[in-house]
């Protein structure tokens, strides 16, 4: 018994499932999605909309263009994308928070110069 066919016939099937299994969609980003969107959440309730609006704004459009990846059945783009809107979302929300942060020592910081100025007066 010749095994040579054999082994062709295991070699074109191993070729087959290989070709196959790389033509495979990636699965749908939908739990990357969520988290995306939560982090946008987060980023608007941080005030990013008036203290990072750049950030925020590139976190806005790389979302939409997940949407439409997704829309479209592009999974790996729609996954990739929304990363880097969760990304850009997060950098807007600590922007927005560290802005304000910044104000309000300010606004401490000339309270007690007020405070200052006030005993010295005395």
């Amino acid at each position: 018994m010749d095994s040579k066919p054999w082994k062709a016939w295991i070699a074109v099937a191993t070729m087959a499932a290989l070709v196959l299994g790389g033509c495979a969609t990636a699965p749908a980003p939908t739990e990357q999605m969520a988290v995306s969107r939560a982090a946008m959440d987060d980023a608007i309730s941080a005030g990013s909309t008036e203290y990072a609006p750049d950030e925020f704004r590139i976190a806005q459009q790389r979302l939409n263009a997940a949407n439409e990846a997704f829309a479209r059945r592009e999974y790996r783009l729609a996954r990739q994308l929304a990363e880097e809107a969760e990304v850009d979302a997060r950098l807007a929300a600590t922007k927005a928070r560290s802005v304000k942060a910044q104000r309000a020592v300010a606004e401490v910081r000339e309270s007690i110069r007020a405070l200052k100025s006030e005993l010295t007066r005395r």
